[in-house]
């Protein structure tokens, strides 16, 4: 199973806000019950073309029209790019962006802890992995 968590860079830390990630860190899950454990596949960079990656965006407002086709698109790129998760973990995600991952299957699971850690976040969420 296939676990994808939006992050800041290669350290794996958490980045909030889902839309506006630079990257995802994907991670495999194995093991059962309190067994399980999870093994960082690869690092992908976020698709999405109409922000600056390189700003901190966890609290950006956007400014623009939520319905306009041009910036949905932008939203289902990160859908289609983790096509094979079944998992995102998320602390935030605009409407457009959950539909961006619910329409490829994926499930989001809300992170409402403290951590920035991924490993710390996977095994605290893990038992919403079924």
């Amino acid at each position: 199973m296939k676990i994808a968590i939006p992050v800041k860079d290669e350290t794996l830390t958490f980045f909030p806000n889902a839309g506006h990630t630079p990257k995802f860190a994907i991670f495999t899950m194995s093991g059962s019950g309190m067994f399980r454990s999870f093994n960082l596949e690869e690092i992908k960079n976020s698709p999405r073309t109409d922000i600056d990656h390189s700003k901190p965006e966890e609290d950006h407002d956007c400014d623009h029209d939520h319905d306009d086709a041009d910036h949905i698109e932008q939203h289902n790129k990160m859908g289609r790019v983790l096509t094979d998760c079944e998992y995102i973990v998320v602390k935030k995600a605009c409407k457009n962006t959950a539909k961006s991952f619910t329409s490829q299957g994926i499930k989001l699971i809300k992170y409402n802890g403290e951590s920035f850690e991924s490993d710390a976040i996977l095994r605290e969420v893990s038992a919403k992995f079924i």
